[in-house]
């Protein structure tokens, strides 16, 4: 399971909003008397590590089991199943409940929906002809603190529902998380929002607020004086982008999924080949706090220099009997630390074995003549050339997605005999992929001028990092690409919308900047 986060460095209490989720949960489990077991969704499982211990649900005779197509198995008499608001996970809810049912098992059965009930979903349970059979609830979980600055609301498939399938859900969700924000700190006063989603869900926050009111008389002064809401529409391409830091590249190469790594034990310097280990990764781990933001190069030498100076003094130690009490302390307190070290020297290790490869090199150097929109042939060739040498298919699309954004599309020559080359290379499978890259306005035709050149301009996307060891730009983390959405942030927290406007009309969507407090004041 994943390490609970340490937030006491937070700038806002975050461990009361963690604490909040955690007695929420607690209070249904107790709810249900009797030894009972808890079905909890395969990616739920991974976010309620990040709220609270298992053995403290265990104290109240809770099993545990991961919600899957097969049939449950459990001596309960109780059944408590958590899952998020998804239609396949409804199918095997009910099919678990008739499973029971063949073999004549009689339970008592609850359902919680994460965060809240949906009617489709309750259709597919009446279709199936479980829904009466089961005590329906709901379990309000919007926001997981991951780190000290970080919250997330857990919506890996928003952009898809959003982009793809025309469901906007989500955008309630994200309204609704902000303002459970404001019941605990405060009416935020200012939003500004860019993109169709985000204006939406400054609108629904609106609303809530005047449906459900914060009391701004009780709440003294808001401790979060701005929310900046982003469509990621507005910008795809940092995604496409390749990080950098170690941080980025160990999503990129190991993907972090609830504050940890999964790697095989080897690459720890365990003698167990094959076996897999989680690595937890947040700001609890104060090296990796410190080095998160580096360079992989840095790293590396940051991490060894301090793995030497470990060994160094312990050689010191051994060799001399004229160390003070103060200092043996000292040296114990650094001894502690050198598991930690070794870690991150194994992780960066690890990490440099792929990004010393010419082949990465190759692509994060492409990466930069595509931002820059230096050569249209060069670019082409290559993603031709990579798609002809079969190399991952997400590598492909990747590139591919960012040269047709920053070119406004590809000429139809072009775009229809690379469409043709991937079906041909990585199999007609793949087509309704390339389908929803193009619906999604990702991958398109060429129907007009690309604006990127003027944006990158305005914006100062594009930076000549002369010390990477020391940058005093943000660009630092993608080779000189400044990303998008960052230096919108940074212009929304100086100056707000109002600098930029005509900029704006350039990008997707509508923009919107909001004062709320006397509008809503009462």
């Amino acid at each position: 399971m994943a390490q609970i986060p340490n937030l006491d460095n937070a700038a806002l209490n975050l461990t009361a909003l963690r604490e909040q989720s955690q007695k929420e949960l607690l209070s249904i489990i107790k709810s249900i008397r009797g030894k009972k077991c808890l079905v909890i969704d395969p990616k739920l499982a991974g976010t309620l590590s990040l709220i609270l211990q298992t053995s403290a649900l265990k104290e109240y005779g809770t099993e545990l089991r991961i919600l899957s197509a097969d049939p449950l198995q459990t001596e309960c008499p109780k059944v408590v199943y958590l899952v998020r608001s998804q239609l396949n996970f409804m199918k095997f809810v009910a099919n678990q409940i008739k499973n029971d049912e063949s073999k004549g098992l009689q339970r008592e059965y609850h359902l919680y929906f994460v965060p809240r009930r949906i009617v489709a979903c309750e259709k597919i349970l009446e279709e199936e002809k479980v829904h009466q059979k089961l005590t329906i609830g709901e379990y309000p979980l919007y926001l997981v603190p991951l780190d000290e600055d970080v919250l997330s609301l857990e919506l890996d498939y928003s952009l898809q529902e959003c982009l793809i399938e025309g469901d906007t859900s989500s955008v309630w969700h994200v309204a609704k998380a902000i303002h459970k924000l404001e019941f605990a700190f405060g009416v935020i006063p200012n939003i500004r929002a860019k993109g169709v989603a985000s204006t939406k869900a400054a609108e629904l926050l609106n609303h809530m607020q005047l449906e459900d009111p914060v009391s701004m008389d009780n709440m003294g002064i808001p401790e979060i004086d701005t929310v900046i809401l982003l469509d990621r529409e507005v910008d795809m391409v940092t995604p496409m982008c390749s990080q950098l830091t170690y941080e980025g590249l160990l999503d990129e190469m190991l993907e972090i999924h609830n504050g940890s790594v999964e790697v095989d034990a080897s690459i720890m310097g365990a003698q167990q080949d094959g076996k897999k280990v989680k690595v937890p990764l947040n700001s609890s781990d104060k090296l990796y706090k410190e080095i998160r933001d580096l360079n992989l190069h840095v790293v590396v030498q940051v991490v060894r220099q301090k793995a030497t100076s470990i060994q160094q003094d312990y050689a010191e130690v051994k060799s001399t009997n004229t160390q003070s009490v103060s200092e043996l302390k000292d040296f114990v307190k650094r001894l502690h630390s050198l598991p930690e070290i070794a870690r991150h020297v194994n992780l960066a290790q690890h990490l440099q074995s792929f990004a010393a490869k010419p082949a990465f090199h190759a692509r994060v150097e492409i990466e930069q003549i595509i931002l820059e929109a230096q050569t249209y042939e060069t670019c082409y060739e290559y993603i031709e050339e990579i798609i002809q040498k079969q190399e991952p298919i997400e590598t492909v699309l990747r590139l591919l997605v960012l040269f047709s954004l920053t070119n406004g599309g590809l000429p139809k020559k072009n775009f229809d005999y690379l469409r043709r080359e991937i079906l041909h290379s990585y199999g007609f499978e793949h087509m309704p992929l390339l389908y929803n890259l193009e619906k999604a306005g990702l991958v398109k035709r060429q129907e007009s001028r690309t604006n990127w050149p003027v944006i990158s301009r305005a914006l100062q996307l594009i930076v000549d990092i002369k010390d990477p060891e020391n940058p005093d730009d943000i660009a630092y983390i993608f080779a000189g690409y400044a990303p998008l959405s960052i230096r919108l942030v940074q212009h929304a927290v100086r100056s707000g919308w109002r600098s930029i406007e005509e900029l704006l009309k350039l990008l997707p969507g509508p923009h919107m900047d909001l004062k709320r407090v006397r509008c809503l004041d009462h």
